[in-house]
């Protein structure tokens, strides 16, 4: 087993994914996916318009 290392430094990110509920980091998991996917549909949609 490795030792562990020292704590350099930290960020909310890392906070949160340490100590959320899993409740709470499935809830965001699924806010950030659907972001991602209308970003993502707002991209193509925008490559299909300058298609003509």
């Amino acid at each position: 087993m490795k030792p562990r290392s020292k704590k350099l430094c930290t960020s909310p990110f890392a906070d949160f994914i340490r100590n959320a509920k899993s409740k709470e980091k499935k809830r965001v998991y699924i806010e950030v996916l659907i972001e991602a996917t209308r970003k993502q549909n707002d991209v193509l949609l925008a490559a299909r318009e300058q298609q003509g």
